[in-house]
């Protein structure tokens, strides 16, 4: 008999809330027997469970992740088509992940810019604002007032 697992089991090895793993049951992603009220996961589900994961962690959506296994379940062996249709979502997604970094690099560059100019806005006004203080003392000194001030 092959090893099954607990919801709780699974939970704590890969490190997920038991709902996360119930969630990917009603996504038809993982299919666990029943002892009465209790899951009870096989070798297979657990393996189901480490490759969602795995193809999350890759950025592929949970129904990318079903039609996979789908694929895998036809044939009980995978096939050409399984492996055609994993060469194609790796293919978009680094396509994808190209573009995040494109768009990245241009949000760095542009906030680069932005920051430039702040600094620069505030090196002018912290120098006209010293050129208003040295110009407002040197009027009050010059002032009749300032002067019996003094």
């Amino acid at each position: 008999m092959s090893k099954t697992y607990s919801i709780s089991e699974l939970a704590s090895e890969f490190d997920l809330t038991t709902r996360s793993i119930r969630f990917y049951e009603d996504q038809e992603l993982l299919h666990p027997s029943r002892r009465g009220q209790t899951r009870v996961y096989s070798s297979k589900d657990r393996v189901r469970l480490k490759l969602t994961i795995r193809g999350k962690r890759l950025g592929f959506s949970l129904a990318e992740i079903r039609e996979l296994f789908e694929l895998w379940d036809e044939t009980r062996s995978g096939s050409k088509k399984q492996l055609h249709l994993m060469l194609s979502k790796i293919g978009e997604r680094r396509a994808a992940l190209d573009q995040q970094m494109k768009d990245i690099t241009m949000v760095q560059l542009e906030l680069e810019s932005a920051e430039i100019r702040c600094r620069q806005a505030l090196e002018e006004l912290h120098e006209k604002q010293n050129e208003e203080e040295r110009s407002g003392s040197t009027d009050k000194a010059s002032s009749p007032s300032s002067a019996t001030m003094h």
